[in-house]
């Protein structure tokens, strides 16, 4: 497994302080973020999952905690929009360049509207996918929504 990839690369560039973590990646998990955090042996609510979703029509990617669900509510209200649904995985690993069960906010292909739940902002430190299955990068949640020039908010169900 390659320890640089476009999302690493991504948060080099914007001089983001990371450690980059691998584990075994199980295809056949039910819930991916669940996952690796037992594979790490940390909290689920500190590895934090990427989506890919739509609001009004328009992609957004969504960034929380791997053990809440979203609230498609709660997601069109933090972009103004009306209506909020999950991207079709095919149309989430165009739009990124990322496999599913591997899908980074950093270093997507096409840059979108990103949120961040802001629960986690809590904690000092989270993982996020680092751009391939069986690898998450460490970082200060703070730094990784400043790389992204994303927002926060309450966005779990």
């Amino acid at each position: 497994m390659s320890r640089t990839t476009r999302a690493t690369l991504a948060l080099q560039q914007a001089g983001v302080p990371f450690s980059v973590h691998t584990y075994d990646y199980d295809p056949d998990a039910p819930k991916i973020g669940l996952q690796a955090a037992q594979a790490l042996g940390v909290s689920p609510e500190a590895v934090l999952k990427t989506l890919m979703a739509e609001v009004d029509g328009k992609p957004v990617c969504v960034v929380l905690p791997s053990d809440r669900e979203v609230s498609m509510k709660a997601l069109a209200r933090a972009f103004s929009g009306k209506a909020a649904a999950m991207l079709k995985p095919a149309d989430a690993e165009r739009l990124t360049g990322y496999v599913i069960g591997g899908v980074s906010p950093f270093g997507q292909k096409r840059r979108v509207p990103t949120v961040v739940e802001a629960a986690a902002l809590a904690h000092p430190l989270v993982f996020i996918n680092g751009g391939q299955r069986g690898l998450q990068v460490r970082l200060d949640p703070k730094d990784a929504v400043k790389a992204l020039d994303a927002r926060t908010a309450a966005i779990v169900a």
